[in-house]
């Protein structure tokens, strides 16, 4: 009975201590996450496009290739961004495999790697759309360096495309009434060219714009006068210019399914019944963009000059008050 009591006694013990270990939390400890082997051949291979890219850019920059001027910036742009991207990519790697994967704790380690890929997803997210656009940029050419264009509520001269945002030297504004340089420098991101329509005044194949100077009469007014004086005034000043710009312009609508046939080759005049009790003599013609404001300043001074001087023929809004 003492041996079986002993023997009772020893395995109450037993249990005891097990008992105890279990609420302790005195357990064998596990093995330290290490990063794997694939990883770590993930991450060379970053680094290896990296030194890559980097050297098949310095060959470039060297004339190694002997390509044409233009190609060769193309392709170091091109070159340089791969390189940001194969940057970013390697630096969310490395941080996966050195610094998240050493946390022992799993759920802890699952909630890291949601944050991670969370904040890249914002950080990113616009830098990554810009690129795009620059490559979008690249490819179909809504606009380049030197062009006149108008994005969103901007407006202005190209002056540089970078591969995330492009800078514009303003023309207007809010604090100007006329096409002047307002001093001001407009930059957006490229990825703005997704999502926002681009007016190019200075496409390339036809780098003109139809402008208009108008003018009220009253309806007594010798309209017939008016209509002459107006285009041969306009006709004389841009001499043998608009024809030309105009063939250019009809050849080019000829080739799609709008009516070329309506686009005259010179100065055309137009009557519009205004809101109020007057006429709107309205002149059509060409013009280079960036020309428009000097051209309609001295097209204005001539048309009134002649037009004043037949006051008999010609009544303007003032003529009421007299």
């Amino acid at each position: 009975m003492n041996d079986k009591a002993e023997v009772q006694e020893l395995k109450e013990q037993e249990d005891v201590k097990t008992a105890l270990k279990q609420t302790t939390g005195t357990k064998e400890v596990a093995p330290r996450p290490v990063a794997q082997v694939q990883d770590k051949l993930w991450f060379g291979t970053y680094i290896l496009f990296l030194l890559g890219l980097g050297a098949l850019h310095y060959l470039v920059g060297l004339d190694f290739f002997d390509l044409a001027p233009d190609n060769v910036a193309l392709l170091r742009r091109l070159l340089t961004g791969a390189i940001l991207i194969v940057l970013v990519l390697a630096l969310a790697k490395s941080i996966r495999v050195y610094l998240i994967s050493q946390i022992e704790n799993k759920p802890a380690r699952y909630n890291l790697e949601r944050v991670l890929s969370l904040i890249l997803g914002f950080a990113l997210q616009t830098p990554i759309t810009s690129l795009i656009g620059w490559v979008y940029l690249l490819i179909r050419q809504p606009y380049r360096v030197g062009d006149r264009i108008k994005i969103g509520e901007a407006k202005g001269d190209i002056i540089d495309v970078s591969y995330l945002d492009t800078t514009l030297w303003e023309v207007g504004g809010p604090y100007l009434s006329t096409e002047h340089p307002s001093g001001r420098i407009i930059k957006f991101p490229n990825s703005l060219v997704l999502s926002q329509t681009v007016y190019n005044y200075s496409w390339p194949l036809f780098p003109y714009i139809w402008n208009e100077i108008k003018f009220q009469v009253a309806y007594d007014t010798d309209l017939e006068f008016v209509a002459r004086t107006m285009q041969q005034i306009v006709e004389e000043d841009l001499g043998e210019q608009m024809p030309d710009r105009v063939r250019v312009y009809r050849d080019l609508l000829s080739q799609t399914p709008v009516d070329e046939l309506q686009i005259q080759e010179q100065p055309v005049v137009h009557f519009r019944a205004s809101e109020n009790t007057w006429l709107d003599a309205i002149v059509r013609y060409l013009v280079h963009p960036k020309e428009s404001g000097r051209v309609k300043t001295r097209l204005t001074k001539k048309l009134l000059e002649k037009l004043n001087a037949e006051s008999g023929r010609v009544l303007f809004p003032k003529s009421n008050l007299r």
